[in-house]
């Protein structure tokens, strides 16, 4: 039997949906556990209140609590930085490893990593936000180098509600967005029931999908030293890792 691994997981409090498709996702991986420390998030908005739910204070306290579990690494599973600029996401990475000594990484981080490992420059956008929510992640895309030449949104704010929106929903916005021909398409929240429609999306449509939980576990994986290779029926992030590393 080999070494447990265990992925540390920061959660919005009002996040319903990434807990389970975690856990669905690393299923078949043997010895691999995700473990999840919260802090109050319940709207996701450019108001003042709405803004300060980000602040690092609470983070940090929730990351020293899933370092008492000794876990291998820790994400911030959240898409804050989208809005709120890249670098945000950054030395909150560099704070959580100086507080824990524990490798840090997020959801942002690893899709923008993502997009520059198979040099995505053009991509869709589809995610539950508000209109000027939207406008901001794709200012900052655009900043960075990174396109969005189609997105969709469903100007949502109540952070609880997009865990409802129905997996129809999401393909017919995905689709949507597959029609500009993007190079990859991301689904960017992590209380968007996504990622179960990953698979069957990319093998309609042709074009990878890079969802938000997906790929902050990918990413959590790859700092854990396991092989994200592993895990089978949830897109090409995770196969086409394994050809990657063929290639270099």
């Amino acid at each position: 039997m080999g070494k447990s691994v265990l992925l540390g997981m920061l959660t919005p409090s009002s996040n319903t949906v990434l807990e389970p498709v975690t856990v669905s996702i690393l299923q078949d991986l043997d010895n691999v556990s995700a473990h999840f420390s919260r802090f109050r998030v319940t709207e996701i908005s450019l108001s003042e209140a709405a803004l300060r739910q980000f602040d690092d204070r609470p983070l940090l306290r929730a990351a020293e609590l899933l370092a008492d579990a000794k876990v291998d690494v820790i994400a911030w599973n959240g898409t804050s930085a989208g809005w709120l600029g890249f670098e945000r996401d950054v030395q909150l990475c560099d704070r959580i490893q100086s507080t824990t000594g524990i490798p840090a990484t997020t959801s942002i981080l690893a899709i923008n990593e993502l997009f520059q490992r198979h040099q995505i420059t053009h991509f869709g956008l589809v995610t539950p936000y508000l209109e000027n929510i939207q406008k901001k992640i794709v200012q900052n895309y655009q900043q960075a180098g990174f396109n969005c030449i189609s997105e969709r949104h469903l100007d949502l704010s109540v952070n609880f509600s997009f865990a409802e929106v129905t997996a129809d929903t999401i393909n017919q916005q995905v689709k949507a967005v597959a029609q500009a021909h993007p190079q990859a398409i991301t689904t960017m929240c992590t209380n968007l029931r996504a990622a179960p429609q990953v698979a069957s999306l990319e093998h309609i449509l042709g074009i990878p999908i890079y969802d938000s939980i997906s790929s902050v576990i990918w990413k959590s994986l790859s700092i854990a030293g396991v092989d994200s290779s592993t895990v089978q029926g949830w897109g090409r992030l995770f196969t086409e890792q394994k050809h990657h590393r063929k290639t270099l």
